[in-house]
């Protein structure tokens, strides 16, 4: 076990000052395994102890993981100076230094991101050679037909050459218009250049999955929450 000051874990996992770590603890905000401790002084554990601040846990262990419904007009980015950004979403008590997307959503595309401050595990998920695919539900202005449809898993080549991993869709409706993809990899604006190349164009994208996780249909857009470890495994367990 490693313990340390309360006051300086639940700084370092809220991104507070000291200060108002020291403040929340003696105010009775903080509970350490269910139980309230006023004492800033007091050790913890932060890998082993669960840590709550007004009821809602804090991320436990070295990094943080967090499903986040992203609205649309959201950038995923860390930082911007003009417009809202995923980051500026996660409320206060879930916030760490060194939160970033893992893999970015359009300004306009709705649903899942996942946001961490683990590099390596970012990169699992992203790589394309790790085949972690993610689910769209694709909106069409215009309809496809299956066969168009089925095209996409023999991989594309667009017209200005950019090349394509194989992708897995079906019409989710009797009206071509709505459709489940799943892609490996996230090429720029890549969604709605592959359904103007079969001849439609993208009204709305919602990713509704990363590999084996879907998220969660109680979280609200804008809302965000923590990711347990049970979770994190099954993004793995998702097509290959």
């Amino acid at each position: 076990m490693s313990r340390e000051r309360l006051d300086k874990i639940i700084a370092a996992r809220a991104n507070l000052s000291r200060r108002e770590a020291r403040d929340l603890i003696r105010r009775g905000r903080v509970l350490v395994n269910g139980a309230v401790v006023t004492a800033p002084e007091t050790p913890a554990d932060a890998e082993t102890d669960t840590l709550t601040v007004d009821g809602t846990p804090l991320p436990a262990g070295r990094f943080a993981y967090l499903m986040l419904h992203k609205p649309a007009g959201v950038l995923s980015a860390s930082r911007d100076g003009k417009t809202p950004t995923v980051i500026d979403l996660v409320p206060p008590e879930l916030k760490r230094k060194g939160l970033f997307p893992a893999g970015r959503l359009d300004k306009d595309t709705t649903g899942f991101v996942l946001l961490t401050d683990d590099g390596g595990f970012a990169h699992r998920i992203v790589s394309p050679k790790n085949h972690v695919y993610k689910t769209y539900e694709v909106r069409l202005t215009r309809p496809v037909s299956e066969a168009a449809v089925q095209t996409l898993e023999n991989g594309m080549t667009l017209e200005d050459g950019t090349v394509l991993l194989p992708a897995f869709a079906r019409l989710l409706d009797g009206s071509g218009t709505l459709v489940s993809l799943e892609i490996c990899e996230g090429k720029f604006h890549q969604v709605k250049r592959m359904f103007a190349a079969l001849g439609s164009e993208v009204a709305a994208l919602k990713r509704t999955s990363i590999g084996g996780l879907a998220l969660d249909d109680s979280l609200p857009p804008g809302e965000c929450r923590s990711i347990t470890e049970r979770e994190l495994q099954r993004i793995f367990e998702g097509r290959r």
